[in-house]
Parts: structure tokens; sequence; C-alpha cells
């Protein structure tokens, strides 16, 4: 469907996909067969010739990076793979794969919340790697509709999820609604303020939020515009450092 739905403006777009999880386990599989299988798998079923971007989609210990990248590397060489990327490692890991073949973006999560990225900035703008951020509204704690753990379904990520840990609600809350009194002050909404101060820390970062209907799609384009002071960027800082629990890791 996402195929068809991109044929009539493929040259306008970006597509990027993943390999690296086995679907019934969900546990990392890098294994070089079926980096081979899911590669072109996904350029059969989006009807492509080539994918933009091949992501890693977590480091998988059994396989070294560089067997990993060399595979990857046959795609590109093959011209069914434009640029490669890595998602959810560490620095190391990016320097190896660097060394086999030039990687051009990091995924990683990145928002108020989770700043744990951040220690790999250095490692990334030494080797001119962009930097693409998942989950900048912190899994939905920052879209302007949060809700305790016992709304959701019991298979839900946020179940376990430390940041709606009954003991960090309250605090995480109160990070929330000092974020919200600052949109409102501007006459923005959370999510937008979000989005905006991911696009401040950087030039090459890219968040890519979810969307499920068209005016939320508008609503975070819009976020593009918002222009953030120093002092509403302070502002920000310190609310962060409220945030209470760890991010997840993949």
């Amino acid at each position: 469907m996402l195929g068809a739905a991109l044929a009539p403006i493929r040259d306008e777009v970006t597509i990027a996909t993943k390999f690296g999880f086995t679907p019934d386990t969900f546990a990392p599989n890098s294994q070089l067969d079926h980096i081979r299988q899911v590669v072109d798998a996904s350029l059969r079923n989006l009807g492509t010739d080539s994918i933009d971007v091949l992501y890693q989609h977590v480091h998988d210990p059994r396989v070294p990076i560089e067997d990993v990248v060399g595979v990857m590397q046959e795609f590109v060489q093959a011209g069914k793979v434009r640029y490669l990327g890595l998602s959810n490692t560490d620095a190391e890991n990016i320097r190896r794969a660097h060394s086999v073949h030039p990687i051009s973006v990091l995924q990683t999560e990145y928002s108020v919340f989770a700043r744990e990225s951040e220690e790999l900035f250095p490692v990334v703008d030494e080797l001119g790697i962009g930097l693409v951020a998942y989950s900048p509204l912190a899994r939905g704690f920052l879209s302007g509709a949060v809700q305790p753990r016992s709304a959701y379904a019991a298979d839900d990520i946020r179940q376990w999820l430390e940041w709606w840990a009954p003991e960090h609600w309250d605090a995480n809350t109160a990070v929330v609604g000092g974020l919200t009194e600052l949109a409102d002050e501007k006459g923005i909404s959370l999510s937008q303020l979000a989005l905006a101060w991911i696009l401040a820390q950087r030039d090459d970062i890219v968040p890519i939020p979810g969307s499920r209907n068209p005016r939320r799609v508008a609503e975070n384009v819009a976020a593009a515009e918002v222009a953030l002071s120093a002092d509403e960027l302070a502002r920000i800082d310190v609310l962060g450092r409220g945030v209470r629990g760890a991010r997840a890791t993949s």
C-alpha cells in the first residue's frame, strides 16, 4: 500500500527502511542471509528499484558490524540502496561500520525526555553523519494527550516504559505541565514546542513523529517555523532535568 501511494511521487520522497529483527521473536537478527531476504522483500513490496536509506535497526551482538555493513554495501554497489544508516547502537559500532562504508545517518531516540543520545554527537560530528530523531514526542508523553498506564492496553509498550511508572508519573506530568505552559504562551501546541526544541539543537537533525491523521501531520510540519529564543531553550532545559525514568533501548 505504501509503495502504491508513493509511486506517483517517488522522485519527491525519501524512502527509508530497516532490517534487523525476527518478527516472531522481536529479537535482533542481522544474519547475512536474513539481511538479503529483508532488503529484497522491501524492494519488491515497495515496488521500487532502490531504497534511499537502509538502516540496521539494532546492533546484533552475534554478527560483526563489519560483516553487516559489507552486505549492506553490496546493495549500494548493485544500485539498490543509496545510503546506509545505523540505529540503536553505540560509538564503537558507528566507527567500525564507517570504516567499511560511509554511514550517512544515525537514527536514535531523542526528545526533551530522552537526551542520552547526545553522548553520540561528537562521533557523528567527526564522521559527518546526520541524525534522525525517532520518538521525538517521547512515545506520546509530549503529544498533549498523555494518559496513565491504566488507560492503555495490557500489551501497550507504555506498560513497560519507565516514564509511565507510578513512581515517576507525578514528576513527569509536572514537566509536561511546565512545557505546556510555555507552549500556551507562544500560541503553539505542546508537540510543536517539542519538535521545535529538537530542530533548534542541530542543523543536521530530522525528527520523525508518528501521525495518525492529516491534521496532526500539518501541525507537526508547522513546528519547523517555530523559533525559540535562548531564554526559552534554557527554560526547556531546566524543565527537562525534572524527567524521571530511562528511555527504552529500541
